[in-house]
């Protein structure tokens, strides 16, 4: 064994680093996992904005945990949507293709948003169609 500063080293000097070099890398995976929780979350309930909220679980805990925990808390806000400029099944359309975007899904679910996407097309245009009905009604009692 080689001297270093006067000291010899063992085989129990390298069992002591090799055991805090694992008790980092447990620290680090350990607040990775943390630092994801949110993202993770907010995918699993499908929140429109969970993109926002896994950049703000992992910037969260950098310098502070309080932005972590507003980004916890913002993943399990409630995530029902009125958004006046979309219909309903359009804002569930576009909240499920960013989720299959931030998971990767493959073209199955892909497939299936384009299907939901034509019904939704379908949808506004019957309402355009019967809002075109209504106002040549009213052409005519005028």
């Amino acid at each position: 064994m080689e001297a270093l500063l006067g000291f010899d080293l063992d085989l129990w000097d390298y069992l002591t680093f090799l055991t805090l070099m694992l008790c980092v890398v447990a620290l680090i995976a350990t607040w990775l996992f943390l630092a994801g929780l949110p993202g993770r979350i907010a995918l699993a309930r499908k929140h429109p904005e969970a993109e926002a909220v896994k950049y703000l679980g992992y910037a969260g805990l950098l310098p502070t945990v309080y932005p972590w925990m507003q980004a916890l808390i913002w993943a399990f806000k409630p995530t029902d949507i009125v958004d006046i400029r979309r219909f309903p099944r359009e804002e569930a359309i576009e909240t499920d293709k960013e989720i299959a975007r931030l998971r990767g899904t493959p073209d199955s679910a892909r497939e299936a948003v384009k299907e939901s996407t034509q019904e939704s097309v379908a949808d506004a245009q019957a309402i355009h169609l019967a809002k075109t009905v209504v106002q040549g009604s009213g052409d005519r009692k005028s």
